[in-house]
């Protein structure tokens, strides 16, 4: 069976890209079984960038198809921000609930309509022969005044999904969630890809 190298050491990212990509012939890994590899700098400055970055520099020390996304969230309030810098917004120890307040303390005082915002991911396929291809998912919604919900991880808790009746992304639960967020887009875009090879 070939092996799929996912480009990431985050556990809670790789538990939940392995249940999206669990129909596919591959036998997915991810970075934690390659300890060897250097960690890899995400220096590019699109979401896009990174995940190739990620994605070829996995394939080249592999050998293997790799596959990386890079996401994060946009808040139209802050001009975009955290962006590229969502999981060490609040510093390099890539906190999650330090990045959540600092993001809240950030918000104070801004009205519900305009906190508009909203996840995206790219994802990045690369091949052993260096082959890339490229997708995007966007999951719209707003910044909630204060987290809720226990299911997720990263910004999930202050994350107010469009549609789903003021819940954040951390009360959906798993199922919906893998069925709606941004990252679940942008894989489903990638599975289509993964299928050709």
């Amino acid at each position: 069976m070939k092996k799929l190298v996912l480009a990431t050491n985050n556990k809670g990212k790789i538990v939940e890209l392995k249940k999206l990509l669990g129909g596919l012939p591959f036998e997915v890994t991810s970075l934690q079984d390659y300890p060897e590899i250097p960690e890899i700098s995400e220096t590019g400055s699109t979401f896009k960038e990174n995940a190739l970055i990620k994605a070829r520099a996995a394939a080249q020390y592999t050998g293997h198809l790799a596959l990386a996304d890079d996401s994060g969230l946009q808040v139209d309030a802050l001009d975009g921000a955290p962006g590229i810098y969502s999981s060490r917004f609040a510093g390099p120890e890539k906190d999650d609930a330090a990045n959540n307040k600092k993001l809240l303390n950030l918000m104070k005082g801004v009205p519900v309509e305009k906190r508009k915002a909203r996840f995206r991911c790219a994802v990045a396929v690369v091949g052993g022969d260096g082959l890339l291809q490229g997708v995007e998912g966007v999951c719209e919604g707003r910044i909630a005044f204060e987290p809720r919900g226990e299911m997720g991880f990263g910004y999930d808790p202050i994350f107010i999904v469009e549609g789903f009746q003021g819940l954040t992304m951390a009360e959906l639960g798993p199922e919906v969630k893998n069925r709606i967020s941004h990252r679940a887009k942008a894989f489903g875009k990638a599975i289509s890809i993964l299928k050709n090879y």
